[in-house]
């Protein structure tokens, strides 16, 4: 007795048949999936649904073939940018990318200023990047930016301080976030208010404290030295941080700490400590990384727009804006987004 084996052959979707789905032309489609602005608004979602729901993946081989492009767009970051905050912008950036036929290539840049130089220059030769994402403080590095200006690469920087009229950039209001928050916790019935800064070198932490000092002294409050002290994004430096500011004689009734990460461990100090949050503590963080609901209480947190900041990153740079950069257009490509507290389980009514 003969047996037939049947083997199950995955025919691949191709450019004709998401034109066909989409009623329109293989030239509309190409056009589509290269971002030509050619195209109406209506066009491009009939072609971008029709893509989606054939799971039609361009051959990114053939594309760098056809065109100049190499469909490969670089993220560069640099400790101490935060993990969680480079994780989501990471992930966002690849699910960005890949609707757009891109791939997107992740270094992380360290070391000397000579040594981050060579990290830069290896990955715009080796992969010929299309376009580079700077994320901070990279993106306050004006060497690098120089060095990018002289490869003739177009880049786009992430919440920048400095230059402001260099580059285009996508960033949140950090300042007004901080004073919101601060403001949140001053309206709960908190007078005495601890702060953990970010680090220095990074344009978001003086922002998000001077947000806190402005917030504080609007409202007449004191702002002890004793109650400020110095982290670096890191849960260990959070530790040491709130370790100091709980050792006091007469503690904070809360603590504002300038990402998520040290938020937890002000948690986790208070918890050593017999301390209930947010019965005897309430803490508040930033960025709302996945952490803030992983841990208990879930932590009350700026929500920062990182999904968006990278989707608008890469869709400026897919879309070919930023290669006819003119000082006239330029502000047109300066994009501040939304930001929004959350609201959750670790402040309390004092």
């Amino acid at each position: 007795m003969s047996s037939t084996t049947k083997t199950n052959t995955r025919v691949k979707t191709t450019i004709q048949n998401v034109a066909e789905l989409a009623g329109v032309s293989k030239m509309t489609v190409s056009r589509v999936l290269n971002n030509d602005d050619k195209v109406s608004d209506k066009t491009r979602a009939k072609v971008q649904k029709a893509a989606s729901q054939l799971n039609y993946r361009p051959n990114i081989s053939a594309r760098r073939l056809a065109s100049s492009k190499s469909y490969f767009i670089g993220l560069l970051y640099e400790p101490p940018c935060e993990k969680g905050y480079v994780s989501q912008f990471m992930l966002s950036g690849l699910k960005s990318c890949r609707k757009r036929g891109y791939h997107l290539v992740v270094d992380e840049c360290d070391g000397t200023q000579g040594e981050k130089l060579k990290i830069t220059r290896d990955l715009v030769e080796e992969t010929k990047v299309d376009g580079l994402i700077l994320l901070p403080p990279l993106c306050n590095n004006i060497e690098i930016l120089n060095e990018l200006k002289s490869l003739n690469v177009p880049y786009i920087r992430v919440s920048p301080d400095i230059e402001l009229d260099l580059s285009p950039f996508v960033c949140m209001d950090d300042y007004q976030a901080a004073y919101e928050m601060t403001n949140l916790l001053i309206a709960r019935g908190h007078r005495a208010i601890g702060f953990i800064i970010g680090p220095p070198e990074v344009g978001a932490s003086r922002l998000r404290y001077q947000g806190f000092l402005d917030a504080m002294r609007s409202k007449k409050l004191p702002v002890p030295p004793e109650y400020i002290e110095q982290g670096m994004f890191s849960y260990k430096s959070g530790l040491t941080a709130a370790k100091l500011l709980l050792d006091r004689a007469n503690k904070p009734s809360a603590i504002f700490a300038s990402n998520d990460d040290m938020a937890a461990a002000v948690i986790s100090v208070a918890n050593s400590l017999g301390l209930n949050v947010p019965t005897d503590l309430s803490v508040v963080g930033y960025d709302d990384t996945p952490l803030a609901t992983t841990i208990w209480p879930h932590i009350t947190t700026v929500q920062q727009p990182i999904a968006a900041m990278a989707e608008t990153s890469i869709s400026l740079l897919t879309s070919g804006q930023v290669n006819k950069l003119e000082q006239a257009s330029l502000s047109e490509l300066r994009h501040v987004l939304d930001f929004e507290i959350k609201e959750r389980d670790s402040v309390e009514v004092n």
